[in-house]
């Protein structure tokens, strides 16, 4: 009861006052067209994603090359598919901008995004390296959330394994460590904002680095 008036106080306050930052209107129909996204069609278009997102959709960890840090690039196999649909067009629509996934999206069509979505979603989890140690603050963040900062336990949006939930909630489990601290730094500094209701950003706000990189390193270990 506790966690649940958590969540409840922290829903209010962003109803009221929060705009939707996307233009996915989750219509029976939009989501059965995702549902029924065709998978050899899908197969066909991931070809194209391969050289950045991996053979098997696994993503890629940050690496140094030359000096450089080149950026982390998210794993999408065992993605949800309205999840990964819901961000292929926001990039179309401008809702998240990314200069690589702006200009290659502009020549998809729904129903390609519909059937890359579905095709990703069949795919396993990438294997991640696992790493034993305890990771309090993100298991205390993942079950107990901190009602002081009215930030409410992760696994009421994303599941106890991180599986996600329909519509635009990312399962974060076997997530790259690096993308998932990026991403939500992100959140925190108001970068990406293709969040509906702004709920991501709120509550990257309330969290410290550390806390960030323990929850990136938490979900890129669950499976």
């Amino acid at each position: 009861m506790k966690k649940l008036l958590i969540v409840i106080a922290f829903l209010i306050p962003v109803l009221a006052t929060a705009k939707p930052a996307s233009q996915i209107a989750w219509t029976p129909e939009q989501l059965n067209q995702v549902k029924h996204g065709n998978l050899e069609k899908g197969k066909t278009l991931a070809a194209s994603c391969s050289s950045c997102h991996g053979q098997n959709g696994e993503g890629m960890k940050a690496e140094m090359s030359d000096g450089e840090t080149l950026p982390a690039i998210p794993a999408l196999a065992g993605q949800l598919a309205t999840y990964t649909f819901k961000q292929l067009r926001d990039y179309y629509n401008a809702s998240r901008v990314d200069e690589s996934m702006s200009s290659v999206i502009k020549g998809m069509s729904e129903q390609d995004a519909a059937d890359l979505a579905a095709w990703f979603a069949s795919l396993p989890l990438p294997e991640q390296a696992k790493d034993k140690s305890r990771l309090p603050k993100a298991e205390n963040l993942v079950s107990n959330g901190d009602g002081k900062r009215i930030v409410p336990p992760c696994f009421t949006c994303h599941g106890g394994s991180g599986q996600g939930a329909k519509m635009d909630i990312p399962a974060l489990a076997g997530q790259h460590a690096d993308y998932l601290a990026k991403t939500l730094s992100a959140y925190k500094k108001g970068e990406r904002h293709n969040d509906v209701y702004s709920r991501m950003r709120l509550i990257a706000q309330q969290l410290s680095d550390a806390e960030i990189k323990e929850l990136a390193d938490y979900y890129q270990q669950l499976k």
